[in-house]
């Protein structure tokens, strides 16, 4: 297995309160994304990172480990989308986790994640359906709709950040990648490989509520998982009031 995190982004509605790449913030003493990675490796799966605004501070997190890099020289002016792209070659014939790298996450929802035995799987937080940064609609289990601006009754769950697709799909996962590129629709997260294609392969949806995540957007995601570090209180997940 293979796993690709994006750890390109300038993280604009944090950079108020950092100066530096936002999966590079300590938590438990260790950059977030150093302990992604040795998660990941930890597991046995070769890990590349793709990387843009001040990558050599991502490079310098994780140092003396196994791991290959891509860059996006246009992260200023693109989105994920494009930062994939660049690892394009990394697509081979395993399967592959895709991973933000400003995703705090544990091993729960990575053997979560690999328990699903759908081709492919999405992770998302049904105790988040009101209040979040990004939802689905979902039926049966599957993806039908979603955005930032979803409306309310339509939202079912907020994403995490975090998918898995198996071997037998990354040909036209690649292949929708390679079409939205050519398409100049650099503006796109990478998720749109799997979204704008829903009719033609099934993007399953996997609850994770039961598990402690966190991504990093503002500064008081930070401090919830550093909250549910010292604490353990799972509680501290849910955000008490939309942003």
């Amino acid at each position: 297995m293979k796993a690709i995190l994006m750890a390109a982004g300038v993280g604009s509605r944090i950079s108020r309160s950092v100066n530096k790449p936002k999966s590079t913030l300590e938590v438990d003493g260790v950059p977030l994304i150093t302990r992604t990675i040795d998660m990941l490796i930890s597991k046995g799966i070769e890990v590349a990172v793709v990387i843009g605004f001040e990558g050599g501070e991502v490079r310098k997190a994780l140092k003396g480990r196994d791991v290959r890099f891509y860059e996006n020289p246009f992260f200023r002016v693109t989105n994920s989308m494009a930062s994939l792209w660049f690892a394009r070659e990394f697509l081979g014939e395993d399967d592959l986790i895709l991973a933000n790298a400003d995703v705090f996450w544990g091993e729960g929802i990575y053997d979560s994640l690999l328990a699903d035995d759908n081709d492919v799987v999405m992770l998302a937080d049904m105790s988040r359906a009101s209040v979040g940064d990004y939802f689905f609609k979902v039926n049966d289990g599957l993806l039908v709709s979603y955005g930032k601006d979803l409306p309310i009754e339509d939202r079912d769950t907020e994403y995490v950040g975090i998918a898995r697709l198996k071997r037998n799909v990354i040909p036209s996962f690649r292949k929708n990648l390679e079409e939205l590129v050519e398409q100049e629709r650099y503006d796109l997260w990478w998720e749109n490989a799997l979204y704008e294609y829903i009719t033609e392969v099934p993007v399953h949806v996997r609850d994770v509520s039961d598990f402690f995540w966190a991504e990093i957007d503002y500064i008081d995601d930070y401090k919830r998982i550093l909250e549910y570090i010292r604490t353990g209180n799972l509680s501290v997940k849910v955000k008490t009031e939309e942003i």
